[in-house]
């Protein structure tokens, strides 16, 4: 078995500080035995206007953020998942929302980015969302061998669409992390049964990491980090404030409920995914 963490936070609009709170977090999540870290999703910047990202977007390979995830994995041992942070784009006005993995070297493995952008009105709380208007979104889906399976990454509002996940399968997907910074009103209605929809018609582990908390931007997130098991039990969860939940992964038993359920094997519709 393999321990792994998600870690909560509720970033703001100074990445230094950011990076102090996150960096914290990972060291704490090493303490407890992780040898796998999820960062939340805009974990090195909650800023004040959507342009804010712009600013500070970074070239792959090159900046503070991407040299802070590489130290940070270099430094304790550990495979991180880097949350999301903006790199560059052929527009100058946007950015991707990358979410990067390392290995236990320091050294950059995978990158995922966003495909599924949060252009919303939320009528109940008065929000709007539009990260399309600073977000270029991906199109490639990623699953990467890793000493805990097979990993697909994806990033908050992805979790709404199954279709992804479906493609993941296809795959070989057994541990699917997902960085998230859900609103405080879709996460009280959606969070918890989605993430565990997806880890149980999938038969997968979910890492849910989160931003969770009141922002210094105005906004509220929803939080509850968490951990999800094949059968969509929850082996750890943190409904509120910053801090990790930390599991362990048993790909045996993944495996062998997969060969005595074989749910995967009696799929009769394919599931086409084309990028647009």
């Amino acid at each position: 078995m393999k321990k792994v963490a998600a870690i909560q936070m509720a970033s703001g609009p100074n990445v230094e500080a950011n990076l102090l709170e996150a960096g914290r977090l990972v060291t704490n999540a090493v303490d407890a035995g992780a040898e796998l870290v999820v960062l939340p999703e805009n974990f090195a910047l909650m800023g004040m206007s959507e342009l804010d990202k712009v600013k500070i977007r970074e070239a792959e390979g090159d900046g503070r953020i991407q040299g802070f995830l590489a130290e940070q994995a270099s430094k304790h041992g550990v495979w991180l998942v880097g949350g999301t942070l903006p790199l560059e784009c052929s527009d100058a006005n946007k950015v991707y929302a990358a979410c990067l993995l390392y290995d236990d070297e320091g050294a950059q493995v995978a990158r995922y980015d966003k495909i599924h952008l949060f252009d919303v009105e939320l009528i109940d709380s008065g929000e709007s969302y539009n990260e399309s208007s600073t977000i270029e979104h991906g199109s490639d889906i990623v699953v990467v061998d890793t000493p805990f399976g097979k990993l697909g990454l994806a990033v908050c509002y992805d979790l709404r669409f199954p279709e992804l996940f479906r493609s993941m399968l296809d795959k070989g997907v057994e541990l699917i992390t997902l960085p998230s910074a859900f609103t405080a009103l879709t996460g009280k209605a959606h969070w918890e049964s989605l993430i565990r929809a997806r880890a149980i018609e999938n038969l997968s582990y979910v890492i849910a990491s989160a931003q969770g908390g009141y922002h210094v931007n105005g906004r509220e997130t929803h939080g509850d980090a968490m951990i999800v098991d094949p059968w969509g039990h929850i082996l750890d969860r943190l409904p509120h404030g910053s801090g990790i939940v930390v599991a362990d992964i048993d790909l045996a038993r993944l495996r062998s409920t997969r060969r005595s359920f074989p749910t995967i094997e009696h799929r009769r519709l394919a599931c086409e995914v084309s990028a647009s």
